[in-house]
């Protein structure tokens, strides 16, 4: 069973709700999809949210490896995605020589605002952390007291890792960067990081059909 843990921000609650559905009807084996809420993190997550904190789930994702007891693999998601692929594949490219694995963007926002008016903020590692192929036992530095106390660049820089070498590659077909990534039709997992065909000002961005057919899916599967 693949655990897959998704950012959860109930501004964007349809977002994880079609991404979960896009995961469940596309993989070939077993998932268990697990939100990242605050409200169910309270005893756990206890740093104040930070003025630059464009979503709930900006820290939340790196309790992962600790909510999965620092053993075996596991996933994240931001929860503004669409999987058109299975995840399957996603899964069969953990790498024990890791701890954990991501695509390796190169973004460099020039927009200051994205979605909702929230802050768009430019560092090295940009986006690396949306997508993460956790190896749980070599992420044991994630510690609950850690990922209260550690600065946003800290945790998303991976400065908990010994060294960068520990870092591994992904494909970038795995987190396709709407409206930053180059327009592409070989995609395995759409990411609306600027913000989803959910909200009306993107409401014709790239793989918004996709995004729409899919809720449309979710939403009347039952109805046939």
């Amino acid at each position: 069973m693949i655990p897959v843990f998704i950012g959860y921000d109930p501004r964007e609650a349809v977002a994880w709700s079609v991404l979960a559905h896009s995961i469940q009807v596309r993989s070939s084996v077993p998932v268990a999809i697990a939100p990242l809420a605050l409200a169910q993190l309270r005893e756990v997550l206890v740093r104040a949210r930070h003025p630059l904190q464009s979503t709930d789930f900006a820290f939340s994702r790196f309790l992962v490896p600790y909510l999965s007891r620092y053993s075996g693999w596991s996933v994240f998601l931001d929860c503004d995605m669409l999987a058109l692929d299975d995840i399957a594949n996603l899964w069969a490219l953990r790498d024990e020589r890791y701890a954990v694995q991501v695509v390796k963007h190169d973004h460099r926002p020039r927009e200051k605002t994205k979605f909702l008016g929230e802050p768009q903020t430019a560092y090295e590692k940009k986006n690396w952390s949306s997508v993460m192929l956790f190896n749980n036992g070599k992420c044991r530095a994630l510690t609950p007291e850690y990922v209260n106390r550690a600065g946003g660049l800290d945790l998303h820089q991976f400065e908990w890792l010994e060294s960068e070498a520990l870092i591994g590659a992904l494909p970038g077909r795995w987190n396709h960067l709407v409206g930053c990534s180059a327009p592409s039709r070989e995609v395995s997992l759409v990411h609306y990081t600027l913000g989803g065909p959910y909200f009306p000002e993107f409401a014709d961005c790239e793989y918004a059909d996709e995004w729409r057919a899919e809720r449309e899916a979710m939403l009347f599967a039952g109805c046939k």
